[in-house]
C-alpha cells in the first residue's frame, strides 16, 4: 500500500512510500480533542458504484481494504451498524488479537469495541453471531414500541438493549446515547439506509471509502440512500492506493458541525 501525496501521482512513483501499521494508525487517527462524538463512516464499493455483490460486501474486499478495516476498528470506541446489514453480513463481535488489545488498553480504550445495532423493531436473532460469537455484549438501539418479547430475548441472550425512541431511532438519539456511554469515536459500517439517514441529518464527520477494482453492473444500490438529497461539502484528507488497483480515500467535513 502506498500513500499518494498528490492525486495525480501513480503507484510506483519515487515519491510513494509503503505504509506500515503505525503509519496507518496515524493517518486514520481521530481528532485528539473531541467536544462531541465524531462519526466516521466506512464503506467499500466497486468502480461502477455497487455497494455489494450478491447481497454482501465480502466479495468486494481486497488485502489493503481488509488491513484498513482492521485499523479503523482498532481506533474506534464503538462499531455502529444497521440491523439489515448485520443480518446480511452475518455480523459477530469485533475480532482482535493480544497485540491490538494491549495497544487499545495503553491508550485508554476498551480492549475490544462493542457493536451497536440500530433496529427500531429489535429485529435481531438472539441466536445470531452478534450474541454468540463476541467477547463483549452488543448494544441494541431500539424503540419502546418494539415487541417486548424480542427485547426480553435479546437481554436474556446477553445484549444491552436500550430504548432510545418511541417508534423510530433518530440520529440525535444515537449520538446522544453513545456519547452518554462514553463512546465518542464512532465507526459506522452501514448499511446504505443508516448512512443515508446520517447524511440527511448532517451528522457525518468523515467518510472512508475503498474503491474495489471491479465492475459488476447489475441492480445493486449505492452506499447511501435517503428520501431526500442533501449536499455535504467534504475535503480529501488522504488517498492511498495498492498495486492491485485498490484506492482508499478519507474524506472529512469541509466545515465543522
Amino acid at each position: 500500500m502506498q500513500h499518494i501525496h498528490n492525486a495525480t501521482q501513480v503507484t510506483g512513483s519515487n515519491t510513494t512510500t509503503t505504509l506500515g501499521l503505525d503509519e496507518l494508525r496515524d493517518l486514520y487517527a481521530y481528532p485528539e480533542e473531541l467536544a462531541a462524538p465524531w462519526l466516521r463512516v466506512n464503506f467499500i464499493s466497486t468502480i461502477d458504484g455497487a455497494a455489494h455483490l450478491d447481497g454482501s460486501s465480502t466479495g468486494l474486499g481486497t488485502p489493503s481494504d481488509k488491513q484498513v478495516f482492521g485499523v479503523l476498528r482498532e481506533l474506534a470506541d464503538v462499531i455502529l451498524v444497521g440491523a439489515g446489514t448485520a443480518r446480511a453480513e452475518d455480523y459477530g463481535g469485533a475480532r482482535t488479537n493480544e497485540a491490538r488489545r494491549e495497544w487499545r488498553l495503553d491508550r485508554g480504550l476498551a480492549a475490544v469495541p462493542p457493536v451497536a445495532i440500530v433496529s427500531a423493531g429489535a429485529h435481531i436473532d438472539p441466536t445470531s453471531r452478534l450474541l454468540t460469537d463476541t467477547s463483549v455484549a452488543p448494544i441494541i438501539l431500539t424503540c419502546s414500541d418494539a415487541p417486548a418479547e424480542r427485547k426480553a430475548q435479546l437481554t436474556a441472550a446477553g445484549a444491552e438493549v436500550l430504548e432510545i425512541g418511541t417508534d423510530q431511532v433518530s440520529t440525535e438519539a444515537i449520538l446522544t446515547t453513545l456519547e452518554g456511554l462514553g463512546l465518542d469515536r464512532i465507526l459506522c459500517e452501514g448499511g446504505p439506509s443508516l448512512f443515508g439517514q446520517l447524511v440527511a441529518d448532517d451528522a457525518v464527520d468523515e467518510l472512508c471509502i475503498t474503491t474495489s477494482p471491479l465492475l459488476v453492473s447489475g441492480t445493486t444500490g449505492r452506499i447511501a440512500v435517503s428520501p431526500q438529497t442533501v449536499r455535504t461539502p467534504m475535503a480529501r484528507a488522504h488517498l492511498l492506493t495498492d498495486d492491485d488497483g485498490t484506492v482508499l480515500t478519507r474524506w472529512v467535513r469541509a466545515r465543522p458541525r
